[in-house]
């Protein structure tokens, strides 16, 4: 009788076993998923769509500035100080050179990403380029000094982010003269507006970009949100 008991006993701990080792393989499948398939393809789409304009019922794609690339470098440095991303937890000499390299593409992605990004919030031009290019350079700048955690860092960056679409896509585009106007009807139907587009060098760009760059942004966000630390 026991040895019957000790028997069940010991096919319940192997059927036990065997599920967990079944739900760990679920587990890193999935996270592997995540961080080689969900997370490229969503910053795939925020590096395609970051530039996408909409013009005359057209696409334009403009492209990124050098000082995007310094912004988005000094935004990977806050990443890598604050520990959002761990250096360690991506590139190891114990990790396979398969899996360094699919790190490699994954961090690579998440710059370019970061590039467009930027791309998308700061005017294509005039002295609206240059304010909010030294307010992001600002804010960057003083943060690689600041000790902070990565998710106060992510919250400021929401906050930052947000505060520079709201600047460009709705303040700086309600002050822009209609694409579909010609100068001289709008210096004669809203002169304020077709002023403020000659001084301030607005781009005629249509509402429609507007949309386009919120789901840039808010596909960016998302990805930051559930990038894990490490890819372990």
């Amino acid at each position: 009788m026991k040895q019957i008991e000790r028997t069940e006993k010991s096919q319940e701990i192997a059927i036990e076993s065997e599920q967990a080792v079944k739900n760990e393989q679920k587990r890193a499948i999935a996270t592997a998923q995540k961080i080689y398939l969900f997370l490229p393809l969503l910053f795939l789409t925020v590096g395609l769509l970051g530039g996408l304009r909409v013009k005359d019922g057209s696409l334009l794609f403009i492209a990124p500035e050098l000082v995007y690339l310094i912004f988005a470098s000094l935004l990977m440095i806050l990443f890598f100080k604050t520990g959002l991303i761990k250096l360690e937890g991506w590139f190891s000499e114990n990790f396979t050179a398969l899996k360094n390299t699919a790190n490699s593409a994954v961090i690579i992605g998440v710059f370019v990403a970061s590039v467009q990004v930027f791309n998308s919030l700061i005017p294509e031009s005039g002295l609206s380029f240059w304010v909010v290019s030294f307010c992001f350079f600002w804010v960057l700048w003083n943060n690689l000094f600041v000790e902070t955690e990565a998710k106060r860092m992510l919250k400021s960056l929401l906050a930052l982010f947000g505060l520079a679409f709201v600047v460009k896509y709705v303040l700086l585009s309600s002050m822009t003269a209609p694409e579909s106007e010609s100068w001289w009807q709008g210096l004669l139907q809203n002169p304020t507006k077709e002023a403020l587009t000659w001084l301030l060098d607005l781009p005629r760009f249509s509402p429609t970009t507007g949309y386009l760059q919120f789901f840039t942004l808010t596909f960016y966000l998302i990805g930051l949100f559930f990038f894990p630390s490490t890819s372990k």
